[in-house]
């Protein structure tokens, strides 16, 4: 993906002066499937949510379904016991009337079969109760254990994250105040560089100031091989009046998302296919157009930082 995308990059930038609609249209196309790829990221971390919230729902029930066999196990221990102790009575009595009429003597003995038979059956219910429920506490055991594995998988992903946030944090202190902010949601690290800090009005060209960030953020990066890191622009909602080579601001901020890419891939350590560069024009602003300040939040490059998912989707498949 990151391959054809660096294609894409290097056709607009050989044919920015003469590049037809069909081409045009086809690079418009896989900036479409790049943007339904990194949605359906969002969309697989809100589902593994989804499937562990299931998971421990499972494990409740699972629990419910254990402690109703310790009740019927223990109901039929007691109906055990209170047969057990007829059949003692009627063991005594069978011993007071054994010097009677052999009549009673056979009647005696026939009641005492017919309980030996009830205690027979009872004790095999007992029995087969007693089985279910090791094979539910089996069940039980081996689900808990996976569902501490899947949690720790994830705290442990998150920790990463935390971690990683902190780094960045570090490593960019000195550009604190001028448009820059780290932060941590929803699983991910967004790092957020307002445009007055990265380009002039525009331009997609890197100024020395925010070249200097990208590379200190790219040393940060090329540390943590496991990350996936996307890269947006974002404009605000005024019309696009500069170079005539591009279409507008969705145009505009694609290449000002590219050169990003491209001065963290001037970092050897970090793997390419890890890259992805999307361009969302004035469509998600994240603060008013309607004042100045705000239209200088909404110029802006984010980069977004996901932990991939190999691992928590390989456990889930496992259970």
């Amino acid at each position: 993906m990151i391959k054809k995308l660096s294609l894409i990059t290097l056709t607009l930038t050989l044919l920015t002066s003469c590049v037809s609609k069909k081409i045009y249209t086809d690079l418009e196309d896989k900036y479409a499937n790049l943007k339904k790829e990194n949605r359906a990221l969002s969309d697989d971390i809100e589902t593994l949510s989804q499937d562990n919230t299931k998971l421990s729902n499972d494990l409740d029930q699972l629990q419910a379904a254990y402690d109703e066999a310790i009740q019927e196990r223990d109901r039929l221990q007691a109906d055990y016991a209170a047969t057990k102790s007829n059949l003692d009575n009627l063991k005594a009595s069978y011993n007071a009337l054994e010097k009677n009429s052999s009549a009673e003597i056979a009647k005696n003995s026939k009641k005492n079969r017919e309980l030996l038979a009830q205690l027979e059956a009872k004790e095999q219910a007992l029995a087969t109760e007693n089985e279910r429920l090791e094979n539910l506490k089996r069940e039980l055991e081996s689900r808990s254990n996976r569902v501490a594995e899947l949690e720790s998988v994830i705290a442990a992903k998150d920790a990463n994250m935390r971690a990683l946030k902190d780094a960045i944090s570090k490593a960019l202190t000195n550009f604190e105040g001028k448009g820059l902010t780290v932060e941590q949601r929803n699983g991910k690290v967004y790092v957020s560089m307002e445009n007055k800090l990265l380009f002039q009005s525009g331009s997609w060209s890197v100024g020395t100031e925010g070249r200097k960030a990208v590379q200190q953020l790219g040393g940060v990066l090329a540390k943590n091989p496991d990350i996936a890191i996307l890269i947006e622009g974002h404009t605000d909602n005024d019309p696009y009046k500069g170079n005539a080579q591009l279409s507008g601001n969705w145009d505009l901020s694609t290449k000002r998302a590219t050169a990003i890419v491209n001065i963290l891939r001037e970092n050897v350590s970090i793997n390419p296919e890890n890259l992805t560069a999307a361009g969302r024009g004035e469509y998600a602003p994240i603060a008013s157009n309607d004042t100045v300040e705000g239209k200088a939040k909404n110029r802006r490059i984010e980069v977004i930082l996901t932990p991939k998912l190999d691992e928590i989707s390989k456990l889930l498949n496992d259970m």
